[in-house]
C-alpha cells in the first residue's frame, strides 16, 4: 500500500509540474499571437519615483509586443490600492506596509525597488533626533500617499501623536520642501528613491539618521522594515546614514489574465536593464531573488510559475 501511495505522489507531483509548464506555455504563445495586452497602472504624482518609474515601465513595454501600459497618475500606494480593489486601473504600484490591507484581494507581479524614508529639518534647526519634533510641525507628504502613511507610523513608534504632540501638513515633496526652507514646517518627511532626484540638499536641509527605528516599527506594525544604508555623498556633503526602507511592489488584480502576468513578469525579468535609470545604479536593482521577495503579498501563480520557468 505504502509504495502503490509513493508512486502515486511522484505520478501526481509530475503531472502538476507537467500541467504548470504546459500552462506557462500557452500564456506565453497566447502572448506572442495575439494583439498587446493593456494595462491601465497606477503610479503616482508627477515629478515622483511612481510617476517616473511607470512611464520607464511603459517606454519597455513598447519595445515588446507582449503588452501595452498606460501609467495613471495618483497621489500614490494608498490611492492605487482602492484605484485596483474598484476595477479603475489594472495594475498599481504600492509600498508593500501599505499592500498590507488588501488581504489577499490583490497578488503581486514582483519586488521592484526600496523607497528610502528621508526625514529632514533646516541646518540651523535644534531637532538631532525623532523625539525633538514633539511640539513641532511636519510636512509628511500628500494623503493617499504610502510614504504618508509611513510617516504617520515612524511618528507614532516615536510616541508623537499627530494632532497632539504634532501638527502634520500633507503637500507635494516640492511644495514641502519649500515650506521647510522658509520656515513655516519644521521638519519634512518623504519616501522615494536614492537619490531623490531636484532636492537642493544640503544647503539649507540636514537628513537624520532613522535606522535605530526600523525595528520598534517592525515589532509594532507587523511588517518587517528594511534598514538601509545612505552612503555618504549620495546627497552632495553628506555623510553616511541608515534609514528606513520600504519595497515598491507590482500589484495585479486576481482575475488579470495569465497570459497579461507573465508578459508583465517577463518585462521586469527580462527588461531590467532598461528600468534601473543610471542616477540609481548601485542603489536599485532588479534580479530573480528580488523580484520574487514579495513578503505578505503572494505573487501571482502564473508569474510565480513563469519565474520557476526560467530559474538556470
Amino acid at each position: 500500500m505504502f509504495g502503490s501511495a509513493a508512486r502515486m505522489a511522484i505520478v501526481s507531483r509530475r503531472s502538476t509540474l507537467h500541467l504548470a509548464g504546459a500552462a506557462i506555455a500557452l500564456a506565453v504563445a497566447a502572448c506572442g499571437d495575439s494583439a498587446p495586452a493593456r494595462v491601465r497602472l497606477g503610479s503616482g504624482l508627477a515629478g515622483g519615483l511612481f510617476h517616473q518609474f511607470g512611464n520607464t515601465l511603459a517606454a519597455a513595454a513598447d519595445r515588446t509586443s507582449r503588452v501595452r501600459i498606460a501609467p495613471v497618475a495618483t497621489p500614490g500606494s494608498a490611492s492605487n490600492i482602492e484605484l485596483l480593489e474598484s476595477g479603475a486601473i489594472d495594475a498599481a504600484l504600492a509600498l508593500g506596509d501599505t499592500t498590507v490591507a488588501l488581504a489577499g484581494r490583490g497578488l503581486a507581479i514582483g519586488r521592484l525597488y526600496e523607497s528610502y524614508i528621508h526625514l529632514a529639518v533646516r541646518t540651523d534647526s535644534s531637532v538631532r533626533k525623532l523625539a525633538d519634533l514633539q511640539g513641532t510641525r511636519v510636512d509628511i507628504g500628500v494623503m493617499g500617499s504610502g510614504a504618508a502613511l509611513t510617516a504617520e507610523r515612524l511618528l507614532r513608534t516615536a510616541d508623537l501623536q499627530p494632532g497632539t504632540d504634532i501638527t502634520l501638513f500633507n503637500r507635494e515633496l516640492s511644495e514641502a520642501l519649500a515650506a521647510l526652507r522658509s520656515g513655516s514646517v519644521d521638519a519634512i518627511i518623504w519616501g522615494g528613491g536614492l537619490p531623490t532626484p531636484g532636492l537642493a540638499i544640503p544647503t539649507p536641509v540636514r537628513l537624520l539618521d532613522l535606522g535605530i527605528w526600523v525595528q520598534p516599527m517592525s515589532e509594532r506594525f507587523g511588517y518587517s522594515y528594511d534598514r538601509v544604508q545612505i552612503p555618504a555623498n549620495t546627497y552632495p556633503g553628506t555623510s553616511g546614514f541608515e534609514t528606513i526602507g520600504v519595497p515598491v511592489l507590482l500589484l495585479v488584480a486576481p482575475d488579470m489574465t495569465d497570459s497579461t502576468v507573465v508578459a508583465l513578469a517577463e518585462l521586469l525579468l527580462h527588461g531590467s536593464s532598461m528600468l534601473v535609470p543610471d542616477r540609481a545604479r548601485g542603489f536599485q536593482f532588479f534580479d530573480r531573488r528580488w523580484l520574487v521577495g514579495t513578503g505578505d503579498i503572494a505573487l501571482h501563480p502564473a508569474a510565480a510559475a513563469y519565474y520557476r520557468s526560467q530559474h538556470r
